[in-house]
Formats: C-alpha cells, sequence, structure tokens
C-alpha cells in the first residue's frame, strides 16, 4: 500500500498521526481521532508536556540517587533541557512508546515513524478502548504496553480470522474470538490458560515443537494444522506464525483462517471422483468424458476395446471421429448443441459407431452434462449401452425396408405385410430378397436375427420398430 492509500484507511480509523519540525510545529496531520489540523497541534503540545514532566521525575529520581551534599541540583540542568524543543526533538528521535491522556481520552503513542525528510518529524498515537479509558493507570512513557492495548486490537479482536500470542512457555496471552471459537468457547476462558489446558496433548506437543521452531529460525512459518474442538471433531485451519515481541519476552503469534469445510468439500469431492473413476474402470460400461468443444478427456479400458484402439489413442481424439456418418448423425449433433446449451440436461439417443477396423456397430447413446460455465455445460459423461454386432458398412435401408423388417420380425407374412403397408406382393418378396443379400442372411428367420444383431430393430421395444424411431409406437 503505497502512502496515499494509508492515509485514506488511517482516516476511518481512531488513529492521529502527524509529521512536525524540529521545533514541533505540526505540518501535516490525520487520521480520524481529531476533527482539525489545530486539535492535531493542541495533541501534540499536550504530549510534549507529558514528556516533559516525566523527564524531570528521570531527573529528580537521578538526583536522589546522587549525594545531596552537591550544590548543584541535577534536576535543574535536566529540567532546563526537558524544556527545550530541540532536546525533546533528539530525546523522541531515540524511539519511545509510552500513553498520553488528552481531553479525557488515552492513546497509545509511538515516536518516531520514518520521516519523509531529514529535518521531520513523524508520530502516531492510537486511542485505546473505552475500558481502558476507565481503568488504565497511566504507564510511564517508556514502559511497554500491556497486551489489552496494543494498537488495533479492537479490529483484531472481531476480525473472521483467528488470531493468538503465546509466550514460549505456551501461556495464551492473548486469543481473539474468532480463535476461542475454534473451541467452542470465549476468549476469556483462553487467555491465561496453557496450551496444555487447551488442545488434546497430541496437539499440544506438536503446537508447543512448531512455536519453539518459530523462535529458533525468528521466521514465519505457513502451514496447515489440525485441531479437535471440544465435542472430539477433527478442525482444519491454515495460516501463519511468527515471533513477536512481547514487554521483554520473545513470544509466538498467529493468525489462521478455519478451512474445516473447505477441508472436509475437497475430501467429498476426491472421494467421489475415486468412486466414479472406480466406476468407470471396473463397471465394463464403455464411457468417455467429453469437452464441451467435443474433444475426449477421460475414457474407460472398456470404450478403448469396444473402437478397438489404445485407450492412450482415444484420450484427445474428437468425439465425432468414432460416428459413423449415419442418417441419424445430423439429428444427434442438434441434440448434442442443446445440450452444451443446457437446453436440457441428459439425452439418450441411438447412433452408430466406427472402430478403428473400419467395422460398424449401432448402440445406445446416453449424455449427461456435469459441471457448469457461465453460459455453457463444462463437460458431458457419454455412456453407451445396448451395443449392436460389430459389422462392415452396408448401404443404408430405406423407411420402405425397415418397416417391412418390423412386420417380419412381429411374424406377419409376406401377404400381411403387403396388405399393412399397401403394396402389391411381388414388391415385398423383391424387397425381402433384396434385404436378404445386404444383410447376408439365407432365411427370414436369419433376417429377423440380423436385423437385431446389427442394430437396425430396437432389442427393447414390442411390436418391433426401428432402433432409430423417435417414438415407441413408430415403426420407423
Amino acid at each position: 500500500m503505497d502512502e496515499t492509500g494509508l492515509k485514506s484507511l488511517l482516516q476511518h480509523l481512531p488513529v492521529s498521526w502527524w509529521e512536525a519540525d524540529r521545533e514541533l510545529r505540526v505540518i501535516d496531520s490525520g487520521g480520524g481521532a481529531f476533527d482539525d489540523a489545530r486539535t492535531a497541534q493542541r495533541f501534540l503540545d499536550t504530549v510534549t508536556d507529558q514528556w516533559q514532566a516525566y523527564g524531570r521525575r528521570r531527573a529528580a529520581d537521578a538526583w536522589r540517587a546522587t549525594d545531596p551534599s552537591q550544590a548543584v541540583d541535577p534536576r535543574a540542568t535536566h529540567a532546563s533541557q526537558a524544556t527545550d524543543p530541540g532536546w525533546a526533538a533528539d530525546a523522541w528521535r531515540a524511539g519511545n512508546h509510552w500513553r498520553a491522556r488528552f481531553d479525557g481520552r488515552l492513546f497509545d503513542v509511538n515516536w518516531p515513524l520514518d520521516p519523509p525528510r531529514q529535518d521531520r518529524l513523524r508520530g502516531i498515537a492510537v486511542e485505546v478502548s473505552g475500558e481502558d479509558r476507565e481503568l488504565a493507570p497511566s504507564p510511564a512513557p517508556d514502559a511497554p504496553p500491556p497486551a489489552a492495548t496494543r494498537r488495533y486490537d479492537a479490529f483484531a479482536d472481531l476480525a473472521p480470522a483467528a488470531a493468538f500470542i503465546r509466550d514460549p512457555n505456551g501461556r495464551y496471552l492473548w486469543a481473539n474470538h474468532a480463535y476461542a471459537h475454534l473451541y467452542g468457547t470465549t476468549p476469556e476462558h483462553v487467555i491465561g490458560k496453557d496450551v496444555r489446558e487447551v488442545d488434546a496433548p497430541a496437539d499440544a506437543d506438536r503446537v508447543l515443537a512448531l512455536d519453539q521452531e518459530v523462535l529458533a529460525r525468528g521466521k514465519p512459518v505457513r502451514h496447515t494444522l489440525t485441531y479437535h474442538r471440544a465435542d472430539g471433531t477433527t478442525g482444519y485451519a491454515a495460516g501463519h506464525r511468527f515471533p513477536v515481541r512481547e514487554g521483554i519476552q520473545d513470544c509466538v503469534a498467529g493468525i489462521y483462517i478455519d478451512i474445516s469445510d473447505h477441508t472436509r468439500a475437497l475430501h467429498q469431492r476426491q472421494q467421489a471422483e475415486e468412486n466414479l473413476y472406480a466406476l468407470r474402470d471396473h463397471s465394463g460400461l464403455p464411457c468417455a468424458l467429453i469437452s464441451a468443444g467435443g474433444r475426449i478427456l477421460q475414457a474407460s479400458a472398456a470404450a478403448a476395446e469396444l473402437l478397438q484402439t489404445r485407450l492412450s489413442d482415444l484420450v484427445g481424439r474428437r468425439a465425432d471421429s468414432v460416428l459413423a456418418p449415419a442418417p441419424d448423425l445430423p439429428a444427434l449433433r442438434q441434440s448434442w448443441y442443446a445440450l452444451i446449451a443446457r437446453r436440457s440436461r441428459r439425452i439418450q439417443t441411438s447412433t452408430v459407431l466406427v472402430d478403428g477396423r473400419g467395422r460398424q456397430r449401432r448402440a445406445q447413446l446416453h449424455l449427461t452434462t456435469v459441471g457448469r460455465g457461465p453460459t455453457r455445460a463444462a463437460r458431458v459423461w457419454a455412456v453407451i449401452t445396448h451395443q449392436s454386432l460389430a459389422h462392415e458398412p452396408h448401404p443404408a435401408l430405406t423407411a420402405s425396408q425397415v418397416r417391412i423388417l418390423s412386420l417380419l420380425a412381429a411374424g406377419r407374412s409376406n401377404a400381411e405385410i403387403a396388405t399393412s403397408l399397401h403394396l402389391s406382393r411381388q414388391t415385398v418378396d423383391y424387397h425381402l430378397s433384396r434385404l436378404r443379400d445386404l444383410l447376408n442372411a439365407p432365411t427370414r428367420c436369419a433376417l429377423v436375427a440380423r436385423a437385431y444383431v446389427l442394430g437396425i430393430l430396437a432389442p427393447q421395444s414390442w411390436p418391433p420398430r426401428s432402433a432409430t424411431a423417435g417414438h415407441p409406437q413408430s415403426a420407423t
């Protein structure tokens, strides 16, 4: 974040920042703690007076520790320095952090921050919460602030990320509501306790080991951890653990996001994928996952065997390359476009497949969309059922020839077929002779059997009908 963005952020927080010259005159200021530059200057003057008063107290303490018979009172010299703005600026350059009171409000003061120029001084003050303002005494300027008054406590306490601070021995110095919520409790029941009182023994040992690793390395560690809730269920959290300085000791802080639901969803997805792959590979069903663009992404071993090709050669091919140029192919393409456009979720149809040897077979094709893009389906699962016998390509049959085969399979005689179709007996005899030649069937019974195994007639319908008929009562 650049300086302009930082200033905009501080404008909405209970913070006051300022830049002053060496005479401690405010040149620039901001933040949401005060409304105008005049109040910021008055605040800086008040802070200066409190600092100078503290300097005089330190001088008095030093004088009492020396020989009282001295002719010169060191307090006078030190006090004169403390009232000198240049001396105060030099002292603040050394770096200090203390509390100051202003108009009944309590602030954590930090001085200095990195100045933009050599001749300027920069500082920042953060208002302490109302409870601290009423109850907490004003410590010495050089005393470290207590844990409850760390800057931005109110924001950290209510942040959705779980955060904590522990001392080197594993005792909680601070925890926010999100962290306590992981264990089904409140911060008051966590702060002050040892980690062994919060986590299970095995979890506590891992936590303490990681704390010591962070302190030894002096660097942040990013990781995912497992914890156990009060009800015994397992939770997961991901985040950073890093060293911090609290008073005079090095401690460990951590910020984590609870990813239990996310991890559980990933685990369920992984199990579903494993089940799907097991079904794909061991069910014996020829199936393939096809992209919206029509390319085969995955395929089962049964699909490769059906198409007489290697699985590695099948994956990556265009799906329409395994379809024979049958009369019903244009209708299948239209159904595919409707499926991808999400006008339908699943389609069951019939098609003619061509294998690696050039042989054809008719099969039932079940298409189901999976995954949803912004405007169309992402992928389609294709499952093949009810395959006919593989055969060499033959000329497509006419509608009349398919009707004759349907009636023949129903047990009709040549005369009955002729009457039903309003044809002459000679025309029916010609068509049957032609069909026996096309399908290589010497008898009427063989002709019906070939019609079924070649997928010309639907094997699961009665009365017999064409495998490509659009309606159960339709003959073709």
